[in-house]
């Protein structure tokens, strides 16, 4: 009899997973465009983003420590409600004069409690469900997570522009207390490691064990975290930097037509992950290269249209077309593998693989955006040596990982 999907700790989970990613999203909307009000300066709110992420990165190792050795359920519980609070205290506090200093140490509090929480919710999904479940499990996460940004972006900016900025973080407040109520809900089997010695050598410890596990005992996840690394440096640098690039400097259309992208993306990664979900049972782990392949692929025609005598309207389709086809190849691929991963690792080890899995991605996020924008700036009229070449790199590279996903098919 196969195990359901919707069990009362996963529907739990999703509803304060929904909950939670409304308040993140809405709340960073309002605190963004309230920076940008104040200051008139993008580089500013840039900057203090920059500098937030920097303590998830540093601390999400010690996050997956925490997931691996506290109780999952009360971590997830106490995050939500600490990130409540603080809002809430931050929005208590700011005044017109402080407002810059309250919003840089309000984000740089809520990636430090995200360096928390995102490893810990990746490690329930494993407890939770069962075999191919997993990866429908992370398929409905994707899908709710798409979703939560599609809808609170556009219910964020309404109610800042008729309330302001206040009203929007008491909003959010509400939202992280909701879901701290529905995690109390979730009960998990845990049973407390035994340990000896002091917390620098248990941290150590945790470190070295799980950093052996994927480099030596299963050197098939080390291998695939870097090439989902690799695949997310080209689909974030071309994204997050080339789609406003082409649409409003060299297209020329204004920012209506840059909205309108970007909801088609939310739509399109809301769309591979439900195909994940559907092809649960269907796709085999040696398929994942053509996958990277195809990711290739959908990157080239964004450069050949631009060789094209066609008209802009006809550029703009063509390049929505390619960037939908990256945006869910890349929410397919990551689903599988991040489930890939999930399988493969033993539940007291899963926390901390699942933090580096994170780290991985925040760090090499801003390296595509660096290089994209050093090559956008020196190919602006010549864009189809920039994107023929990288879908030519993304196939090569996907197709040359067949024997690796062999192997790992043939794993026990």
């Amino acid at each position: 009899m196969t195990e359901k999907l919707f069990t009362k700790n996963f529907t739990l989970l999703i509803f304060g997973q929904l909950t939670s990613l409304f308040g993140n999203f809405i709340l960073k909307l309002a605190l963004s465009m309230y920076v940008l009000e104040a200051t008139g300066s993008a580089a500013i709110f840039a900057g203090i983003l920059s500098a937030a992420t920097i303590p998830t990165i540093l601390l999400s190792p010690l996050g997956g420590i925490l997931a691996d050795r506290a109780d999952r359920r009360n971590i997830m519980v106490a995050l939500d409600a600490l990130t409540g609070v603080s809002v809430l205290c931050a929005a208590l506090f700011l005044s017109k004069s402080n407002a810059i200093v309250i919003i840089s140490i309000l984000l740089i509090i809520l990636s430090i409690l995200g360096a928390f929480e995102t490893p810990t919710v990746q490690a329930c999904i494993p407890t939770m469900l069962q075999d191919s479940n997993i990866m429908k499990g992370n398929a409905v996460v994707n899908q709710v997570a798409s979703l939560s940004y599609f809808i609170a972006p556009m219910l964020g900016g309404i109610l800042y522009t008729a309330l302001g900025l206040k009203p929007v973080m008491y909003a959010s407040v509400i939202c992280f207390f909701i879901t701290a109520l529905f995690e109390c809900f979730i009960k998990l089997d845990y049973r407390r490691t035994q340990t000896k010695g002091s917390i620098l050598q248990i941290i150590k410890q945790d470190f070295l064990s799980s950093m052996r596990y994927i480099a030596k005992e299963q050197a098939s996840i080390g291998k695939m975290l870097l090439l989902t690394a690799f695949s997310r440096f080209f689909v974030m640098g071309i994204t997050i930097v080339g789609l406003p690039f082409l649409i409003r400097t060299v297209l020329g259309f204004d920012a209506k037509y840059y909205g309108a992208a970007e909801s088609a993306l939310a739509v399109a990664t809301i769309l591979g992950s439900i195909i994940a979900g559907v092809l649960t049972e269907k796709l085999k782990i040696h398929n994942l290269p053509v996958l990277l392949a195809f990711l290739g692929f959908f990157i080239i025609p964004t450069g050949i249209i631009f060789l094209l005598p066609v008209s802009v309207t006809i550029k703009y389709i063509v390049t929505i077309i390619s960037f939908c086809g990256m945006q869910a190849v890349i929410s397919i691929f990551s689903i599988f593998a991040v489930s890939l991963i999930q399988q493969k690792t033993p539940n007291h080890l899963i926390g901390k693989v699942m933090a580096y899995t994170s780290a991985v991605a925040l760090c090499i996020q801003p390296i595509g955006q660096i290089v994209y924008g050093f090559l956008f700036d020196c190919f602006s009229g010549t864009v189809h040596f920039i994107f023929v070449p990288s879908g030519i790199i993304v196939c090569i590279v996907g197709l040359s990982a067949i024997k690796l996903f062999k192997n790992i098919e043939q794993e026990p």
